[in-house]
């Protein structure tokens, strides 16, 4: 009965000290997702970039039965906004109606198959300091000489690119839990308080790089056609297919900063 109880005792104890350990675990793994040379910059970019957030849409009582009445997965924002936006009035004494309304050919739905950061997506800046007739170590820090534009966009040309481009950001976002945009500003100007150290004798190169998700996965399109039949309204989706698509996303306000030294200046 005690090694009963003993062995009860130590499995508790295990358990909470193993389990915190593989929370902090996750935790570290999460962190890891931006290395110690990148830097957030939203706080000192002189360039006020628009928040890219895309609520996502709350289907309504009918937009819901609508998208529960098809196999078929839709998570098209626009195409949810629709159902939203629109009302059937059905009555069972419209004995034979039978409506089939075409809408169009659709992109329904985004899924995510890879995603993976590039932190040297782009170079916007490079900060020179030549140290060769110095005697004592100088300091080097980040400072943006001119006003740089990075965009994104998808890999290859697709039907109704903007709405895939839109169900793209929204599925990146969500997994990688960073500010994304296919267009961002880093403004003239936009400096850090982080410095390096450039030996005497050298040159020393502090480059600035923009970071970027390479976005991988495929979009199922088909032709949706709403069902109306007496009281009662269905979705009909026609002509499924899937096309895989690719896409670099810059990430809002971070630069990934990089110093180099030479004995002669490059």
């Amino acid at each position: 009965m005690k090694k009963v109880l003993l062995s009860l005792v130590l499995s508790v104890i295990l358990f909470n000290v193993l389990l915190p350990l593989s929370f902090a675990e996750e935790e570290k793994e999460e962190e890891k997702l931006i290395p110690d040379s990148a830097m957030d910059i939203s706080k000192d970019n002189t360039y006020p970039n628009p928040s890219q957030d895309l609520p996502k849409l709350h289907p309504s009582d009918l937009a819901s039965e609508l998208l529960d009445s098809t196999e078929i997965t839709i998570e098209n924002p626009e195409l949810i906004k629709m159902f939203n936006e629109s009302a059937i009035q059905g009555s069972k004494l419209a004995i034979g109606m039978n409506i089939s309304i075409y809408l169009g050919q659709w992109p329904l739905v985004y899924e995510s198959e890879e995603s993976k950061i590039n932190w040297d997506f782009e170079k916007v800046n490079t900060n020179v300091l030549d140290n060769r007739g110095g005697n004592e170590g100088k300091r080097i820090n980040y400072n943006q000489e001119q006003q740089k534009r990075i965009k994104g966009g998808l890999t290859a040309e697709i039907p109704n690119a903007d709405m895939v481009q839109k169900m793209m950001l929204m599925k990146a976002t969500e997994k990688m839990k960073l500010p994304l945009s296919f267009s961002t500003v880093i403004g003239y100007g936009t400096k850090t308080d982080r410095v390096y150290n450039i030996s005497p004798k050298m040159v020393g190169y502090l480059t600035a790089f923009a970071p970027a998700v390479n976005e991988k996965g495929k979009v199922t399109y088909g032709e949706v056609y709403l069902r109306v039949k007496g009281d009662k309204k269905w979705l009909e989706v026609k002509n499924v297919t899937q096309q895989g698509i690719g896409a670099w996303i810059p990430i809002q306000d971070y630069v990934n900063l990089k110093v180099q030294t030479s004995k002669q200046p490059k």
